[in-house]
């Protein structure tokens, strides 16, 4: 009987460690911060991150999904509260991601390699406004929190404002494509 058990506990101790370990992203000290550039200056805010989790096995990641709320976008380069507050309508409004529309982006990792001197290279599908892309990036593991910089191009989710992919002669009214996130979260 006791070789028994000590038999169904090492069988149930060795499938608990082939399955992925399952961690949430706290909220409160987790941010992604953008910076969005035009000719001649640039923006930058932060955006909430609403839910998300990492799949860890062997302290690598090998899924999770991250959602942001697209509600929370804040501008913090303008003073003015009357700029300030007409600039963040505006990013909020259908002219870039219609957030009444699409309250939410998402990204979901399909893929990731294993992390090397603390750094390990992850791909995943994004979606903003229901348009999806694949897109890679480095992520840089600091304690319990994972950091990346990702550079997203607009234009391939249909945020059109501004874009010389979709206008022509917009000249110094251009806005550029390529917006940057930089991303911290807290496990």
């Amino acid at each position: 009987m006791k070789t028994s058990g000590l038999v169904l506990a090492l069988v149930l101790a060795a499938s608990v460690a082939t399955f992925a370990q399952k961690k949430e992203v706290k909220q409160e000290t987790s941010l992604v911060k953008w910076t969005g550039k035009k000719i001649g200056g640039s923006h930058h805010g932060e955006i909430n991150v609403k839910s998300g989790y990492f799949e860890f096995k062997n302290d690598n990641i090998v899924g999770g999904e991250v959602v942001i709320d697209m509600n929370s976008i804040t501008n913090k380069d303008l003073d003015n509260e009357e700029y300030n507050q007409k600039l963040v309508g505006h990013l909020k409004s259908d002219d870039f991601f219609d957030v009444e529309k699409y309250p939410t982006s998402k990204f979901v990792v399909t893929k990731a390699t294993k992390f090397e001197n603390g750094k390990a290279s992850i791909t995943g599908k994004l979606t903003i406004k229901e348009n999806t892309e694949e897109i890679t990036f480095d992520v840089v593991q600091e304690g319990n929190a994972y950091n990346a910089e990702v550079e997203i191009d607009r234009a391939k989710f249909d945020v059109r404002y501004g874009s010389n992919s979709f206008f022509d002669n917009l000249g110094d009214k251009a806005i550029n494509d390529i917006f940057t996130l930089k991303i911290s979260l807290a496990l």
